[in-house]
């Protein structure tokens, strides 16, 4: 719950940082300096407009491609996260029962609680703040993203499918789809635990909104990025879950 709520205050942020930005309207070139610039937009720039060159020109076609290339580049990190996803609901029973054991609300007893669970994640080689090292790292990338687009004339004024790359969609199908794989993607990390757990049941419901409201006021292709990456999280998540995702599902069948 804690990191999802995280998730939330970074997320609040990141849209805090985009609409704040002073160098929004500076264009990105090589000359850029600052280690942002040099280290982060810039080098996003020039990989969408190289993979464009590779593909005829379409930078709609090299955000996926960019997105996808990012998305391996982080895979182990992201499988790091969902197998230690598993263990920490596997890990729920005795945790349950810990705070049952140490209900009292001095700090004395909350101190021992917290010593108590340390020891139970160290016995298991758990690492109750491993979910939130994605997050972390993707939150640069997103808003490098969102510099590289907008500091890049070609790519911010480039229209691809039905909507410019740097502009908002004007008929809000990317923000809900972005909404709709977000929902898909907490729902198999999460696996039947929101069904014992009413507190991530909620959150499995507040993110998509979350993300849609931001979605539709970023640049499309943020959206796009957002559900390109949705979509790979969604099928890794699955080939590593797949027998519990199944035996989930065949027991609400039930």
């Amino acid at each position: 719950m804690k990191r999802q709520i995280g998730l939330i205050v970074l997320l609040g942020a990141l849209a805090a940082v985009l609409a704040g930005c002073t160098e929004i309207h500076k264009p990105i070139t090589p000359e850029s300096k600052g280690f942002w610039n040099e280290y982060i937009v810039y080098p996003l720039s020039w990989l969408i407009k190289y993979v464009a060159g590779l593909l005829g020109g379409s930078f709609g076609l090299s955000i996926i491609v960019v997105t996808i290339f990012i998305r391996l580049l982080i895979l182990p990190l992201m499988i790091q996260q969902t197998r230690n996803a598993k263990a920490m609901q596997a890990l729920q029973p005795e945790i349950e029962a810990l705070r049952k054991k140490y209900s009292s609300k001095d700090a004395q007893t909350q101190q021992k609680l917290q010593q108590e669970m340390m020891l139970l994640f160290q016995k298991h080689g758990v690492n109750p703040m491993a979910g939130c090292f994605p997050i972390l790292i993707q939150m640069p990338i997103l808003i490098g993203f969102y510099h590289a687009i907008m500091r890049t004339r070609e790519i911010a004024q480039h229209n691809f499918l039905w909507f410019d790359l740097g502009e908002k969609d004007p008929y809000y199908i990317l923000p809900v789809i972005a909404g709709i794989t977000t929902f898909i993607q907490q729902k198999i990390m999460m696996a039947g635990s929101a069904q014992q757990n009413p507190q991530m049941a909620m959150m499995l419901w507040m993110m998509p909104i979350m993300i849609v409201i931001f979605a539709i006021n970023f640049p499309a292709a943020l959206s796009l990025y957002w559900v390109v990456g949705n979509i790979f999280s969604i099928v890794q998540t699955y080939l590593i879950k797949g027998p519990e995702i199944a035996a989930h599902s065949g027991g609400a069948k039930k």
